[in-house]
């Protein structure tokens, strides 16, 4: 026997150990999941691999995403040769060995050399810089994978003479695709195995693996190799067995069924009942059940505006820059802008003053006929809306004290309409305080009381007789 098929043997060895993740892996485009917008039909990097054209890349995207699966498909459909090395434990010794070799091959073979670097934002300066000059004379073709922004981890000149590719998190049903996939495949999956799983244990396992293929394929095979088989020979994975595998409890919760929306209700209701106590229950209840952290998120944004208003329109601000740190920095470490936004939204004073007012100037847009703009508001741009009257006796407010005039804003119509009511709460008191002001100034009397609709009704009848 000679040592190639030795070798042959070990690396068919090695192959059947190692994890599902690895051997799942898919070796061309047509096979692999996810990432359309990259390398769908007729995309630009899907043309540069069939062409067997390949520019030097950084893949950045979130962990599981196929990064590393991506970089092997392109070696193998081009021909390439595959060096691949991980940043946490290469050298420049490692990266000068590798450049000598595939010097060797381009002069001998006239074979291209793809250097893949995994984590290629932990790779200092110094690292960054040995690699640079054979990236730009062709000696290697660079594929660096990271998590991080690669604007800030990898330096302007590698950046430079690279292409970022962003891949996106793998969606559910894309997961549950992989997934399926190494379910039925009898020679690199579980296939052989004779595995059923129960549907809410499949569920589940897809919810929190968190996007991540690898998470979701390795947790699977642990569930199914410590499941034994029946006396049919079937192994049947349950739920208790995922949860064990993933070292999560599966809490009851359906993203498109009721828990979704009773979660969400309570998390709404602790919030505008100034409870934080109940709002970080209900927070952490969704979290924990694998809801998407950006629909809370949007969920907080609408209630700074539903719920808490002008009271404190620094209520808005924290939500969004909640779901700016969710976006920017992910899960899990999103979790607690995501507490401290609500926190603050159930601590803050509550007026839905502004919710009121929007809805009541929507119902008057909705009903009531299409006013015209006064023509003192019009911008006189050209010579014949002069003549025309636009923007005659406009009165600028800043050229007067305190930067406020009397001047009519709404259409005729609607003259003397006021929408906006105040409340006596947080910053919305100060409001109120400078509305009065500026009523005061005004020929038309102060409102007293918010008007009811039957006395707006009764009030735009009189008018219009």
């Amino acid at each position: 026997m000679s040592m190639d098929m030795f070798e042959q043997q070990g690396e068919e060895l090695q192959a059947q150990e190692a994890p599902l993740a690895t051997r799942m892996r898919p070796t061309s485009l047509n096979t692999f999941v996810g990432q359309e917008h990259i390398i769908g039909p007729g995309r630009v990097l899907r043309k540069a691999v069939e062409g067997g054209k390949i520019p030097s890349m950084i893949l950045w995207g979130p962990p599981g995403s196929g990064k590393t699966t991506l970089a092997y498909i392109i070696a193998n459909m081009t021909g390439a040769h595959f060096s691949p090395i991980s940043a946490v434990s290469a050298s420049v010794n490692d990266l000068r060995r590798i450049i000598e070799e595939a010097k060797g091959r381009r002069q001998m073979n006239l074979q291209r050399t793809i250097l893949f670097i995994d984590e290629i934002h932990r790779f200092n300066k110094t690292q960054q810089d040995a690699v640079l000059p054979f990236v730009e004379d062709g000696t290697i073709t660079l594929i660096g994978a990271t998590t991080e922004n690669p604007s800030f981890e990898v330096t302007s000149p590698l950046l430079s003479r690279s292409r970022v590719m962003p891949l996106k998190p793998l969606t559910d049903e894309q997961i549950q695709v992989i997934l399926t996939r190494a379910l039925k495949d009898t020679l690199r999956g579980l296939g052989h195995l004779n595995v059923e799983i129960a549907p809410e244990a499949f569920s589940h396992l897809i919810t929190l693996s968190n996007h991540d293929a690898r998470i979701a394929l390795n947790a699977l095979e642990m569930a199914v190799m410590s499941t034994p088989p029946d006396e049919e020979g079937k192994r049947y994975v349950t739920l208790p067995t995922i949860e064990d595998a993933l070292q999560r409890r599966a809490l009851p919760y359906d993203k498109g069924g009721d828990q979704h929306y009773d979660l969400i209700s309570a998390l709404h209701k602790s919030m505008r009942g100034s409870d934080p106590d109940a709002s970080l229950y209900w927070l952490a209840r969704m979290l924990d059940a694998g809801e998407d952290p950006l629909y809370i998120a949007r969920r907080l944004v609408r209630f700074a505006s539903e719920d808490v208003g002008m009271a404190d329109p620094q209520a808005l601000v924290i939500a969004m820059a909640a779901q700016q740190a969710v976006h920017f920095i992910g899960m899990p470490e999103g979790n607690l802008a995501l507490a401290e936004a609500a926190v603050y939204l159930a601590t803050a004073p509550k007026s839905n003053s502004l919710y009121e007012a929007y809805n009541r100037a929507q119902q008057e847009v909705a009903h009531g006929p299409s006013e015209s703009v006064p023509l003192h508001l019009r911008n006189p741009v050209t010579p014949l809306m002069q003549e025309m009257g636009y923007g005659k006796d406009y009165k600028y407010a800043h050229d007067y004290p305190n930067h406020f005039v009397e001047q009519q804003n709404l259409p005729n119509r609607l003259q003397g309409k006021r929408y906006y009511q105040p409340s006596t709460q947080g910053y919305e008191e100060q409001i109120m305080s400078r509305l009065k002001s500026w009523w005061q100034r005004k020929t038309q009397p102060e409102p007293a009381e918010p008007e009811t609709e039957a006395e707006s009704e009764s009030e735009d009848s009189s008018e219009e007789s």
